[in-house]
């Protein structure tokens, strides 16, 4: 396989950040490109008597929208040395705004962190990871959380 388009899904957390370093690990090999996602998942909306989004609904989405390009800016500079780097932002639900980024960026590989969370937690939130990994046209790498990346 030659993976030439690789897109990262980051968040804030540390299974994100190994998710990142070994994305861009193997984009060094393959002299791939790389595009990080971060998916603003959707706040539910108070709506007004006079059916308008509440101001605190918009606020937090543009908030959101900032924080995310900060920590995509963030997440470049720390692991690209230099590797081409597209940002996607998207407000979704988690999976399918991967998917649809993976799909319209045409990427190669998706590469995902995981916290490996078992028991009744994974029984009743599922794993982000295991759905992207089912519904994925394209190869997914999951970086568990317990892996050490050099």
């Amino acid at each position: 396989m030659n993976f030439k388009k690789i897109l990262i899904a980051v968040d804030n957390s540390t299974c994100s950040e190994k998710a990142a370093k070994a994305g861009y690990a193997m984009a060094h090999t393959f002299g791939a490109e790389v595009a990080l996602v971060n998916i603003i998942e959707p706040v539910p909306a108070n709506i007004n008597p006079d059916l308008t989004l509440a101001p605190v609904f918009l606020e937090t989405y543009d908030n959101s929208e900032e924080n995310s390009h900060v920590l995509l800016k963030e997440v470049e500079s720390k692991f690209s040395d230099g590797i081409k780097t597209t940002y996607l932002t998207v407000l979704d639900m988690a999976v399918n705004g991967i998917i649809l980024q993976a799909d319209e960026w045409q990427a190669d590989l998706i590469v995902i962190g995981t916290y490996g969370r078992t028991g009744l937690y994974r029984f009743l939130m599922g794993s982000v990871a295991e759905h992207v990994a089912r519904k994925s046209a394209c190869p997914v790498l999951i970086v568990p959380n317990k892996c050490e990346i050099e």
